[in-house]
């Protein structure tokens, strides 16, 4: 256990508001630290979970994430899944081009996401929602 986190179970945690949004940073970063993640991956992984909570939020609607502790035999790292029941993705590739916006802000929630970490997988579909998958590995 540290601070309250069982990192034998996957934690979850909802996110329907900015409070939410803050509670997966902090619990990203309280993972990140207990698996030994540098600081600069620990930066990384709770840079990209926050980009990825508020997209669950605004373009979501709201959803899920759980943020789980996995090892390969060589090394520990965070997984994390964010999932969300919303209108879903209409254009994958356009979504992940850097710059492209339906918001209003730098376009760079998804792909930017996507280089801060080790592991990325995105399932969406229109209609359909979205589950997005990341993960970290300690170096």
């Amino acid at each position: 256990m540290t601070a309250g986190v069982d990192l034998g179970q996957p934690q979850a945690q909802a996110i329907r508001s900015d409070e939410d949004v803050v509670r997966v940073r902090q619990l990203v970063r309280t993972v990140s630290v207990a698996v030994k993640l540098s600081l600069v991956d620990q930066t990384k992984i709770v840079t990209a979970a926050s980009e990825l909570a508020r997209n669950t939020l605004v373009y979501g609607g709201g959803g899920t994430v759980e943020v789980a502790t996995v090892d390969n035999g060589r090394r520990r790292g965070v997984r994390i899944v964010f999932a969300d029941s919303g209108p879903g993705i209409a254009d994958l590739d356009l979504a992940l081009t850097d710059g492209y916006t339906t918001g209003g802000g730098l376009g760079l929630g998804l792909s930017g996401a996507r280089r801060l970490v080790d592991e990325f997988d995105i399932q969406t579909a229109p209609g359909e929602g979205t589950r997005i998958t990341i993960t970290k590995w300690s170096r």
